[in-house]
């Protein structure tokens, strides 16, 4: 499956490269879209069965990391041979290297045809009901993600209103996404040695304090803020998405983190939305203010997971 999905989005980037018109086009990047989004949930499950306990979150954490510097080099990249060539034959280009890709992880990745023995003595032993827990990491999840997401809409438009340019709100993105890719990766070891329910209570109140914080300071400071928010902003992703497996049966997984992922990109797709109709009826620092409320949210629900995770590797590592 995770060949295929690859294969799939390398074939629909090379589509987009052949489309004739815009509908074909958009269907390119349908099924480049659907294929991509096979890897999250699969490669998460694979990664989960590979490691256990604390190191699962930490090889999650550096997985969900490696994947933002995906998202900034492969651009950057094509955007420099977009100097030497028409966009074409760049797309053909791209979508050959995922079919390429996809028979490489085919003959290469791992097979984990039997459940590993640490997955089943965790899965037989005596559990709390998981639904119920599981249930609850999601709407953390979906909060989580709908403030990422509704942030990230405002932030130009806060930026602007302090006078800040072009160039200055492109400065400004990119200052948020490195830290959020930093914060991937740190808060997945952060996690590992103070626990996931205490980090996100951490990054939770740190992004919710950063996003007010942010609304009176000038350009200068505000610009010097973004990359700790970015962090905080993007590492809440890495503890959640490494609990998981620590609270779903090993056979299980994979669908647990399909529904997972499905969840929180849907709420980060509905967000900017929502947020930009209330937006239209409040004004941006007001929306800015629910939006850092809903991160505050997710605390409480963090807090009903903590004697369940605690559970699972002792409280030391929940």
């Amino acid at each position: 499956m995770l060949a295929l999905g690859t294969a799939l989005a390398g074939f629909g980037y090379c589509v987009a490269g052949l489309s004739t018109g815009f509908a074909m086009l958009l269907g390119a990047l349908v099924i480049g879209g659907i294929g991509a989004a096979a890897q999250h949930p699969i490669a998460s499950a694979l990664v989960a069965r590979a490691f256990a306990g604390p190191r699962s979150l930490k090889a999650l954490g550096t997985y969900n990391f490696s994947g933002d510097l995906g998202k900034m080099t492969v651009p950057a990249t094509l955007s420099l041979m977009l100097l030497a060539m028409p966009w074409r034959p760049t797309l053909a280009i791209l979508g050959s290297l995922g079919l390429a890709l996809a028979i490489v992880i085919f003959w290469f990745t791992p097979r984990y045809p039997h459940v590993a023995a640490a997955d089943v003595v965790r899965a037989s032993s005596g559990e709390p009901p998981r639904s119920f827990a599981f249930a609850t990491l999601l709407a953390i999840g979906i909060l989580d993600s709908a403030v990422r997401m509704g942030f990230l809409l405002f932030l130009p438009f806060v930026l602007k209103a302090k006078g800040a340019s072009l160039q200055d709100v492109g400065l400004a993105m990119t200052l948020v996404f490195a830290g959020g890719a930093a914060g991937k990766l740190a808060c997945a070891f952060i996690g590992a040695r103070i626990g996931a329910i205490g980090t996100v209570w951490l990054t939770e109140g740190a992004t919710a304090a950063g996003i007010v914080a942010l609304l009176p300071l000038p350009l200068p400071a505000a610009l010097a803020l973004l990359p700790l928010i970015g962090i905080a902003l993007n590492g809440t992703s890495s503890v959640l998405y490494g609990s998981v497996p620590d609270l779903v049966a090993a056979d299980r997984r994979t669908r647990a983190l399909s529904i997972f992922y499905t969840g929180t990109i849907g709420s980060g797709a509905i967000a900017p939305v929502l947020f930009g109709r209330i937006g239209d009826a409040l004004g941006i620092s007001p929306t800015l203010i629910l939006v850092a409320a809903a991160a505050i949210g997710t605390l409480p629900l963090a807090a009903l997971l903590r004697p369940i995770l605690a559970r699972s590797y002792g409280a030391g590592t929940a």
